[in-house]
C-alpha cells in the first residue's frame, strides 16, 4: 500500500519508476516557471537543502518551499543536508514538504525518523557514497525511502559514482527478501545513461539535476532518463 503524506499528494507505489528533477540546478531566478516546465513529466520534485556545516553549501529553507508550493501541486522530495534536521522538521511539514529524508550520519536516526511520521509526511535516510550498507540496514522497517547518494553532496553536475551500486544492490535485496514497501532512490550525475546503471542495480527513484534543467527541453530531458530506468529495470 503507498502511504500517503498529511497532505494527500500521492508518491505512487513504492518500487515503481518515478524522476524527481533537483530544483538546486535550476534557475533561481525565475524557481516556479522552472518547475512548471517539467511539471507534467515528473513524477516528485527534488529540494535540496544545504546548511552549509554537514554540506560545504548552502541552499533553501522552508519560505521557498512554502513559495514553490502555492505554484507546485508535485510530489515535494525534501533531502535535509543538514547536521541539526530534528531543528526544521515541522517547519518543512507546514512548507509543504511531503517526504524529508535526512543522513544516517547525523545520528538520532530512529527519533529523527518517528518524529517525521508523526508530523504525517513520509521518512527518508541517506547515506553518502563512502557509508556502508550496513549503515542503514537496521532502519530499513522504519523508512518509506532509502537514497543512495551517488555522489558526494553538496553541489550539482558532478561525475556519476559506479562504486555505489553495490551498495544499491544490497539495499535492494534487503528490501525485496523483507518484502518492505520502500523507495530505492539515487542522487549525483544521473542522467539518461547512469540511470541505466541505477536502475539495473535497484533504484526506482531517479534525482537529475543538470541533465534536466540544463537542458532547453527540460520536459523531454525527464522523459530520456525514463526511458533509461525503464530499460535497465529489464536488465
Amino acid at each position: 500500500m503507498t502511504r500517503a503524506n498529511r497532505a494527500g499528494r500521492d508518491p505512487g507505489e513504492p518500487g515503481a519508476i518515478k524522476i524527481a528533477p533537483s530544483v538546486l540546478s535550476a534557475d533561481f531566478g525565475n524557481l516556479a516557471e522552472a518547475v512548471g516546465e517539467i511539471a507534467s513529466a515528473a513524477d516528485w520534485l527534488h529540494v535540496d537543502v544545504m546548511d552549509g556545516h554537514f554540506v560545504p553549501n548552502l541552499t533553501i529553507g522552508p519560505p521557498v518551499v512554502s513559495s514553490l508550493r502555492k505554484h507546485s501541486g508535485l510530489y515535494f522530495d525534501c533531502h535535509l543536508m543538514m547536521t541539526e534536521p530534528g531543528r526544521y522538521l515541522e517547519a518543512f511539514g507546514d512548507a509543504g514538504a511531503d517526504s524529508l529524508t535526512v543522513h544516517v550520519e547525523v545520528g538520532d536516526t530512529e527519533a529523527l525518523l518517528g518524529r517525521i511520521r508523526r508530523l504525517g509526511m513520509r521518512a527518508g535516510l541517506a547515506a553518502n557514497p563512502d557509508t556502508p550498507f550496513e549503515a542503514l540496514d537496521p532502519y530499513l522497517d522504519q523508512v518509506d525511502l532509502i537514497l543512495c547518494m551517488t555522489v558526494f553532496p553538496g553541489f550539482g553536475g558532478q561525475e556519476f559514482m559506479g562504486e555505489v551500486m553495490d551498495k544499491v544492490r544490497d539495499v535492494r535485496a534487503a528490501i525485496d527478501v523483507r518484502e518492505l514497501a520502500v523507495d530505492l532512490e539515487v542522487d549525483g550525475g544521473i542522467d539518461e545513461l547512469t540511470a541505466v546503471r541505477a536502475s539495473a542495480a535497484g533504484a526506482n527513484v531517479f534525482v537529475a539535476g543538470s541533465a534536466v534543467f540544463g537542458r532547453d527541453a527540460p520536459w523531454e530531458a525527464v522523459d530520456e532518463i525514463r526511458r533509461g530506468a525503464s530499460d535497465g529495470a529489464l536488465r
